[in-house]
């Protein structure tokens, strides 16, 4: 029975540049979602597109020396090919170029102005002569560098959106619906900026070309978030699907989603979504993917040399989701062999030949043993409810207990052994052996395939089922289903084990040809090499080296002993941020809690997140270490500011 219409969108890509794993990150979390509301028995749709106006467009389109409606047709047919690699099932695809959303983003202009929320007024900003366009980032004086000559102050004519009269609004509207914006970190963001107080936005330009023009005044054409964020209701216009369920975006684009967004629909008096979740980012040798760092890294290669579930797991097993992670190929190869190859492939494959040798590929007679089936039935409701809460690496691990109990099971039962005694003790001892491991791996299965489709599948068609793992429903996740004389089908590896050395060096390879594929599309030179760490220069670093470490002035807040580690502390850091930074720190033998409080230290703000104790540390303290181990923690003379960053 359907459970009604879940509607869920990816952010609508910006095509200023190729796609790379970072979107891939977001849109397969997405495309997991929709997978596990099918499963629950929702009707389905997942919305993703391209973002294909604006300055930063025209001039890549210019620089390529093409026209703006052939580089973003270029691109966003990327981003398309991309996802039927990954093969990601996405039911809509929305550019901003086309007919139908220019249409909507003029209804709601409409609508809006209509009740009060639209005038006319004038812009002023640093203008760009032969690019013809505002330069939002530069400052009085800057020299523009296609004339030489410092960027002209130039002022427009444009429409604003009274912004300014919805803080209240929001603000209530946030209270009245607590969790319209998670994780919590992202809302308490959201709630400090609404605070302070909010400026009436430009939303129209006279002086940009490549845009959807304003009907009513033809000489305006939208700019930016007005026309972008349109694109989840004209995907589906018609279609009855608005109010989106679920907008996923990354936390970059918090404001827009979580405030222009809501304040446009709310002037227009239309539905609003119902859900925004903000992920982390995805950062490469603990730094942010970005096309200006040149640190990009492509999914495709990783999908030609080791498959796309792999990529998918480690995705969303390694990070916790809401938080920044890392990416490393040495982390993706050994999470791969790990969980997947030593554990569920292994699994499948173990179970299924012993069905094979000692029952005639028959599933036995049994109802299984019960402290399996205990084990089996609880994780199966804590895996869901986590994936209710998007937390797919605690679903994982709560389905990887299953395998777990299941290995050690089998091993203290030694079918091999039972299947030499022809007693009919140890001959039922087996056949109870054989279907508690085929039922927990149906279980396992079924809960894993949200995430691993294709290798879930695969296992599915070995064990002999003939309808395919989508269509379980969660229901159906309960101990007892197995069909008993079930016949297997034919056995083949799922996840064989791989050398982590050579596979690495192939995706660099792959990594090199596709990078290069990509400036070619795009008419550009190849790029430096990307994907393989920077090495040492006879121990020396360079200032980009340097460059990429975030150091910060921070004030301890709060400090307290970590139970069970008597060097450990749990900080509470404030630098500068909506809440203060937990750390975990091994400072207690040198320091008391109450000799912290208040006192100014440095951290290292973006190191990856990693769990002491149970505690996530969201970063480090920089501490000075004496012969005998002794830390000592650095101070100011001067007053620095909380937030301050070193240099």
């Amino acid at each position: 029975m359907s459970q009604g219409k879940y509607y869920l969108t990816t952010p609508i890509y910006y095509v200023n540049a190729a796609p790379h794993i970072g979107h891939a990150y977001t849109t397969i979390a997405a495309e997991t979602i929709a997978r596990f509301k099918r499963m629950q028995g929702y009707d389905v749709v997942l919305t993703t597109g391209t973002d294909e106006h604006g300055t930063k467009v025209e001039r890549a389109a210019r620089a390529q020396g093409k026209a703006p409606e052939e580089y973003v047709t270029l691109i966003s047919n990327e981003f398309r090919s991309q996802w039927q690699k990954l093969d990601l099932q996405i039911d809509r695809f929305e550019r901003t170029t086309s007919a139908k959303h220019a249409q909507v983003v003029n209804k709601l202009f409409q609508a809006c102005k209509a009740n009060g929320y639209i005038y006319k007024g004038t812009y002023t900003g640093l203008y760009a002569v032969v690019s013809e366009s505002f330069v939002n980032d530069a400052k009085p004086g800057d020299i523009d560098p296609e004339t030489g000559k410092p960027y002209e102050e130039l002022t427009e004519e444009n429409y604003f959106f009274k912004l300014s009269e919805f803080a209240d609004r929001l603000l209530a509207f946030y209270d009245e619906n607590p969790d319209f914006i998670q994780p919590a970190i992202r809302r308490n963001e959201v709630l400090a900026f609404v605070r302070q107080g909010l400026d009436d936005l430009s939303i129209t330009r006279t002086s940009l070309k490549w845009g959807i023009p304003v009907e009513e005044n033809r000489s305006h054409v939208f700019y930016v978030w007005f026309d972008a964020l349109n694109t989840y209701m004209s995907a589906v216009e018609g279609e009855g699907l608005w109010p989106a369920d679920l907008h996923l975006i990354g936390k970059e684009i918090l404001r827009f989603h979580c405030v222009f967004w809501p304040a446009f629909l709310m002037a227009a008096g239309w539905p609003l979504p119902k859900k925004v979740f903000a992920h982390g980012w995805l950062l490469f040798e603990n730094d942010k993917m970005s096309k200006s760092r040149g640190n990009i890294v492509r999914p495709t290669p990783i999908v030609e040399a080791m498959g796309v579930d792999a990529l998918r797991y480690f995705l969303l097993r390694e990070i916790v989701f809401g938080q920044d992670g890392s990416f490393s190929f040495d982390a993706l190869v050994g999470r791969y062999n790990s969980d997947l190859a030593n554990g569920l492939g292994n699994l499948a494959s173990r179970t299924l030949n012993m069905i094979q040798q000692y029952r005639n590929g028959a599933i036995p007679g049994s109802e299984g043993t019960e402290d399996i089936a205990q084990v089996a039935n609880k994780a199966a409701m804590a895996a869901i409810a986590a994936y209710e809460a998007f937390n797919f690496s605690q679903a994982l691990e709560q389905i990887w207990t299953i395998i777990s109990a299941v290995d050690k099971y089998i091993v203290e039962r030694a079918p091999w052994k039972l299947a030499k005694d022809q007693s009919g003790h140890s001959q039922q001892l087996l056949d109870t052996t054989l279907y508690t491991a085929a039922e927990a791996l149906r279980i396992t299965c079924a809960l894993v395939s949200p995430v691993v489709p294709h290798s879930a599948e695969a296992i599915w068609r070995q064990m002999g089922f003939k309808e395919p793992v989508s269509q379980v429903k969660s229901e159906d996740l309960v101990w007892g289903r197995l069909q008993l004389g079930q016949k297997i089908g034919e056995i083949a590896p799922v996840f064989p084990r791989l050398d982590a050395k050579p596979t690495i060096q192939k995706m660099q390879e792959l990594e090199e040809v596709e990078r290069n594929r990509q400036a070619a599309l795009i008419g550009q030179k190849p790029a430096a090499d990307s994907a393989k760490p920077a090495e040492a220069r006879d121990g020396h670093i360079e200032i980009d080296d340097f460059g990429k470490v975030d150091l910060r002035v921070g004030e301890v807040k709060h400090a307290e002993p970590v139970k069970g580690a008597e060097k450990l502390l749990h900080l509470k850091v404030d630098i500068g941020e909506a809440e203060p930074r937990t750390i975990v720190a091994g400072i207690a033998l040198a320091y008391k809690p109450e000799q912290l409080l208040g006192r100014k230290v440095v951290i290292v703000a973006n190191l990856a997140p990693r769990k002491l104790r149970g505690i996530t540390s969201q970063g480090m303290i920089v501490a000075a270490s004496l012969e005998g181990g002794a830390p000592v923690l650095p101070t100011f003379i001067e007053d620095v500011p909380v937030g301050a960053r070193l240099k």
